[in-house]
């Protein structure tokens, strides 16, 4: 489940009339808490936040799940740096929970 899904389709435009155009408010990664079953890794060469994302979670549209459990990361690219501890949440659901109860009040 991607974390876009059905977003545009419940949430009303906003409509800037002196421009023309039709915007949204932008979705909030949530802040994840730290758990006792988090794993905890060390960057290789060639990592990924995708490649990561389907190693532990069979979903590499995930990756945003890692990325918001690591904000220190740069936000520009899914590529890692080898040598960096990352922390991998154990239950992807447990942010999903979080994130659709930050952005659904939006």
């Amino acid at each position: 489940m991607g974390r876009y899904i059905n977003y545009l389709f419940t949430q009303k435009a906003k409509l800037d009339t002196d421009n023309k155009r039709r915007y949204y408010d932008s979705l909030l990664d949530p802040t994840v808490p730290t758990s006792f079953d988090d794993i905890y890794i060390i960057t290789t060469i060639g990592d990924r936040l995708d490649l990561l994302a389907w190693k532990y979670y069979t979903n590499a549209e995930f990756w945003w799940i890692i990325s918001a459990a690591n904000p220190e990361l740069r936000k520009d690219s899914l590529y890692l740096e080898p040598g960096m501890q990352l922390r991998i949440p154990q239950d992807p659901n447990t942010v999903l929970n979080l994130y659709q109860e930050q952005n659904q009040s939006r």
